[in-house]
């Protein structure tokens, strides 16, 4: 808050220190790869970038014209400019992403990807377990599955979700009452907790309206569902979508018909992310400025190290050593991930769908 209100009273930069600016840029900056950091005169960084030609990109932002222009503000808000070189285009990004993250510069609003973007389907413990919405995962007992993009996208997939499959979604403290519990029948008789009971689109755990195997088999097929093995939800709303098109009640086919949409979502959505987590683990070899090649041990969708490219046989040694512990086996693996790889993981996830060819700098950890 107060480096806000700093920045609300910090005047804008002169013309003479732009021009001082300029001129260092021009006389010392030069075309390769690297990141930059516009500071203020109290030393924020306003702004991180990167760029394939660092002195090019930084002279473009003298060029802006109008005043609102983005690049007009940032050189307004700074009064220094620094810079620093990387091997290639790929560890600028990379190292563009952990600066944001570090510093969380103001006019990287739209590039700072933090937890908050997302959301996560938890799965709570204790009896009869429910489906939710978070916006992040935590050290609260339960499952999660995920990040997601868009949370209301999600909560209306999942509402879909826990009605295909009759979940409740009443308050996570509600006691329940299952049939097969003998307790139930030395209550007085109870009724419905919510109207999702009372037209079929929950099993009632809390009014003895099913048992606890019964209930626990529906939570079994919705993690089924999201870890990706099970399409049964989906094939349930398209067998009755088709059955009401063939009754020709169009009307409803086409409410089915969205159900199914918002389901197809969910799980296209998960599936791109597990295709990443699954998929980008491997050693990638990138060429460097004037031969200074690195190469990135990624593994599910994250550089768990970065070295320089081998040149001698302890150089090899060490790397092998360093991808026996890297890759090593860890039981059985886990489609979580960490809210705090969440950026990283997208990041490289976009790069390989931007440049497809690079994968064939990829070499698979057997």
């Amino acid at each position: 808050m107060m480096r806000g209100i700093a920045a609300l009273r910090q005047q804008p930069t002169t013309d003479a220190q732009l021009a001082v600016m300029r001129s260092t840029v021009r006389d010392a900056a030069v075309d390769r790869p690297g990141i930059y950091r516009m500071l203020s005169s109290e030393g924020e960084v306003v702004y991180v970038g990167k760029s394939k030609r660092v002195r090019s990109r930084l002279l473009s932002y003298f060029r802006c014209v109008y005043p609102e222009d983005k690049g007009a503000r940032i050189l307004r808000s700074a009064e220094k400019i620094e810079w620093e070189y990387t091997p290639s285009e790929f560890a600028a990004l990379l190292q563009e992403l952990r600066l944001i993250k570090r510093f969380r510069p103001r006019y990287n609003v739209a590039m700072m990807r933090d937890a908050r973007h997302y959301s996560f389907i938890k799965l709570t413990k204790g009896a009869a377990p429910k489906l939710l919405v978070v916006r992040g995962a935590s050290s609260d007992e339960g499952t999660y599955y995920g990040p997601f993009v868009g949370a209301q996208r999600v909560g209306e997939a999942l509402r879909e979700l826990n009605d295909v499959l009759m979940l409740r979604d009443c308050r996570t403290d509600l006691k329940m009452f299952f049939s097969d519990q003998t307790e139930l029948f030395q209550l007085s008789p109870r009724t419905p907790g919510c109207i999702r009971h009372e037209i079929s689109k929950c099993l009632g755990p809390c009014v003895g309206g099913c048992s606890a195997g019964q209930y626990d088999d529906r939570v079994g097929l919705a993690k089924a569902f999201l870890e990706g093995s099970d399409d049964g939800p989906i094939n349930t709303l398209r067998d009755e979508m088709e059955r009401l098109s063939a009754g020709l009640e169009f009307e409803r086919a086409a409410v089915y018909r969205d159900k199914l949409e918002r389901l197809e979502a969910l799980r296209a959505q998960f599936g791109r992310l597990r295709f990443a987590v699954e998929n980008l683990s491997f050693v990638y070899t990138v060429p460097g400025h004037e031969g200074e090649d690195k190469v990135y041990l990624i593994r599910r969708g994250v550089v768990r190290a970065e070295v320089a490219k081998p040149r001698s046989s302890k150089d090899r040694r060490t790397m092998k050593q360093l991808v026996e512990d890297i890759f090593s086996p860890d039981g059985s693996p886990n489609a979580q991930v960490p809210t705090h790889e969440i950026d990283e993981l997208l990041l490289l996830s976009s790069w390989f769908r931007r440049f497809p060819k690079e994968m064939k700098r990829t070499k698979q950890v057997s």
